[in-house]
């Protein structure tokens, strides 16, 4: 039997035998057989052990197989949480031979006892039988859960697809074991803890220029103890140099009151004036903005709280960053109890999502003259006030003038009543977010419509000019005539766009009844069929047939694709009309209605890879991000529009790149050019991926692919580190939008 072995930062506890203290936040066994380390073949294995803490807590367990090349993030299996007797009692699946095997107890410094360790092999039926066991019985799974699971299995196995039935469970199963809450938890402990007091010195003496920060805070009757933690974030913060400026908005519970006053006697850097009338958030703000002398300010709610080196951190980047006028930070929730959750690892400044959503808010920190400059708040705007002073400081000081900084450095504190755990519950917040995105778009000149979506975000509806231009679609094909069909009759069907043509590029179609389809289009108008007689590349098929093309808009359009909206055409070509934009891409759907593409993460396995492949049609994603438009560092050619001009400009895909990545390498060849990408989930089709084309299962095509990835990673290596619409804190060597263990070092 396998045995656990201290092999780090653990101690036996002296006169209680069996108890375990670890010393920090990174306790391990190893495990081991015989006295020698845990080796074992891949596969499926039963994993049961007992953790009880007796202090502290039990938390994020987890395996790290050594499968050859030592013990990685990449590798780690959570094992979930013990149940109320302290049982964990898991699935595990090892994808190779084993060579070491280390136990991670719990990611918190914490006494506990570990008893009961096994490990024993399980055929692939009785696990998968096992897995749908559990998932039923889960209170995160449920039964449906499970019937869902087995009639996907079936399915499956009725195909023959063995291996595929296998890996659609474990997904389902391992995301039971992930307790969001836990394992961010321990990923702050050991990635992003708050620096000691001698390093947050040391970096402070380093600054060249020690801005005063004024923190601007309107109160209004906040709970005495959520009061008093807002104001002790920023009193303890390692940054000295801060005001912070209160303005009560005349709060009748007497509390306020005299917290407030003791607090400014303890402090001359505390600012406090009483309002003599309520005049809501934006008034009252604006009070303690009269209150200000600082050179920036920093909004904090009365019931929020900073991180402790959050000043710090934005005094820094204002060094880096000199003529900065607006800052921001990445985000998280803090419940009643102070555990932290939920994080919004944020992209850099894209003007295009603040049009969807305030991610601009929180941290937010304004140059005060540039605040000063817009007037401040604006009444009416309740709920949204920061969301409105955003669109206006940026207005004034430059896309250019936005700087992110890629730490969580903001609480959001999550109890009745507040947005944070939902829009919902503060309703006039919607309406005032919708006016003021509204009025920006009329500040700057901009005819669209502001339509309200799913959980509070917003999305622009722009027009087509009069007349629309035409679009030239470009679809290559070989053979597959019933993708072709599908694909040709659902846009001539569907589509509502005044004015396009369809170039079917054929590339060597030998099946009779595809070059009868063919013939079948000579008397449909709008369709033009090329004979393309070269050995298959895509990029020079579509260079070819955009020689011929008349539009002033491209399409690039694969064969498998179906539409669903209507107005797809119309959406994504008043996008790619927007100066300052290049490529356009569209939400794609597997049949299933599972995501296919909603945009390309560069660097993302390598070269790159789709945001949010296979998660469900409707998905908000990361903090409703699947549901706006935003910028993209590059998009699928599935789908893509651009305008004519900027594929003449850029010399259109290259010719080098014959199968993968000419998609990849044309986007960020727009970017440099000047013109961002954007993707828009308004524009819906269906993708049956790479149907008609086939998969690389050959010897040549495998080399041809490594031929490709190592273009890519020549061409556009430091740029694919790079993505600036991901934040340094994600993955990507697992799933988008994980963790990043460590985190990537930021630009």
């Amino acid at each position: 039997m396998p045995m656990l072995q201290p092999l780090a930062h653990l101690k036996a506890v002296e006169g209680h035998d069996g108890l375990w203290a670890s010393e920090g936040a990174d306790p391990q066994f190893l495990v081991v057989r015989n006295g020698h380390a845990f080796a074992c073949t891949g596969g499926w294995y039963r994993l049961r052990l007992r953790l009880v803490a007796r202090e502290g807590a039990i938390l994020a367990p987890c395996l790290y197989p050594d499968y050859g090349g030592g013990m990685t993030e990449l590798e780690r299996i959570p094992l979930g949480s013990p149940d109320a007797d302290g049982w964990i009692d898991v699935l595990v699946r090892f994808k190779y031979a084993v060579r070491a095997l280390r136990l991670d107890p719990t990611a918190v410094e914490a006494h506990f006892v570990a008893t009961g360790f096994s490990l024993r092999r399980r055929h692939r039926p009785a696990a998968m039988v096992g897995m749908l066991r559990d998932i039923a019985r889960s209170p995160r799974g449920g039964r449906r859960m499970a019937v869902r699971l087995a009639m996907a299995t079936v399915r499956d196995l009725a195909r023959g697809r063995v291996g595929a039935a296998g890996e659609r469970l474990l997904r389902g199963y391992s995301a039971l074991q992930v307790d969001g809450r836990d394992d961010y938890t321990a990923w702050c402990g050991r990635f992003a803890p708050p620096l000691s007091k001698s390093e947050a010195a040391q970096r402070c003496a380093r600054l060249s220029a020690r801005p005063v920060i004024a923190v601007l805070m309107p109160v209004y009757n906040p709970p005495e103890c959520w009061l008093r933690r807002a104001i002790e974030s920023v009193r303890t913060q390692s940054y000295p140099h801060w005001q912070l400026c209160i303005a009560d908005d005349a709060s009748p519970a007497p509390h306020v009151a005299r917290v407030l006053a003791e607090v400014a006697a303890s402090d001359p850097r505390i600012r406090v004036v009483r309002r003599a009338e309520n005049g809501h958030i934006s008034e009252a703000s604006n009070s303690a903005l009269a209150l200000v002398d600082g050179e920036f300010v920093a909004l904090l709610d009365h019931d929020d709280e900073l991180h402790p080196d959050a000043l710090l951190h934005v005094a820094e980047a204002i060094a880096r960053h000199p003529s900065a006028g607006v800052l921001y930070s990445d985000e998280d929730k803090i419940d009643e109890q102070g555990r932290r959750y939920e994080p919004y690892f944020k992209p850099r400044f894209d003007p295009d999502l603040l049009l969807g959503q305030n991610c601009v808010s929180h941290l937010g920190v304004y140059r005060t003259e540039l605040m000063r400059a817009v007037g401040g708040f604006r009444k009416g705007y309740e709920g949204s006030q920061d969301w409105d002073l955003a669109l206006r400081c940026i207005e004034r000081c430059g896309a250019a003038n936005v700087v992110h900084l890629p730490h969580v450095l903001y609480h959001w504190r999550s109890i009745e009543g507040s947005t944070a755990l939902a829009v919902s519950e503060k309703s006039y917040v919607v309406d005032a977010g919708r006016r003021a995105v509204a009025d920006h778009l009329a500040r700057t000149g901009i005819s669209a419509e502001v339509q309200v979506l799913a959980g509070g975000h917003l999305a622009v509806r722009r027009p087509l000019p009069s007349p629309a231009p035409r679009v030239s679609l470009v679809i290559p094909t070989r053979d597959r005539v019933d993708l072709l069909r599908q694909c040709v009759d659902s846009v001539l069907r569907r589509s509502t766009y005044p004015d396009f043509e369809i170039l079917v590029v054929d590339n060597l179609s030998v099946e009779p009844e595809t070059l009868a389809y063919f013939e079948s289009l000579a008397s449909e108008p709008r369709v033009k069929v090329l004979r393309y007689p070269h050995p298959f590349n895509y990029s020079a098929i579509n260079n070819f047939a955009v020689r011929h093309a008349t539009g002033e808009v491209l399409c690039l359009l694969n064969n498998d694709i179906e539409v669903i909206t209507p107005g797809w055409l119309e959406e994504m070509v008043a996008q790619a009309l927007r100066p300052g934009i290049g490529a356009v891409g569209a939400m794609l759907y597997y049949p299933d209605d599972s995501i296919q593409h909603a945009g390309v993460l560069l660097g993302f396995s390598g070269v790159a890879g789709h945001l949010y492949a296979g998660w469900p049609r409707g998905t908000g994603g990361h903090m409703g991000r699947a549901r706006l438009v935003q910028r993209l560092s590059a998009v699928t050619a599935a789908c893509l529009v651009v305008r004519r001009v900027l594929w003449d400009e850029v010399g259109g895909l290259d010719e080098q790149l014959a199968v993968a990545f000419n998609d990849i390498d044309f986007c960020p060849r727009l970017d440099v050019s000047g013109h961002a990408n954007l993707w828009t989930p308004h524009a819906e089709l269906y993708h049956h991926e790479s149907a008609s084309r086939g998969k690389e299962d050959t010897p040549e095509k495998q080399a041809r692919f490594k031929a490709e990835v190592d273009f890519m990673l020549q061409r556009w290596g430091a740029r694919l580190a790079d993505d600036r619409a991901y934040n340094v804190n994600l993955c990507l060597t697992s799933t988008p939008f994980a963790l990043a263990s460590p985190p990537r070092t930021a630009p």
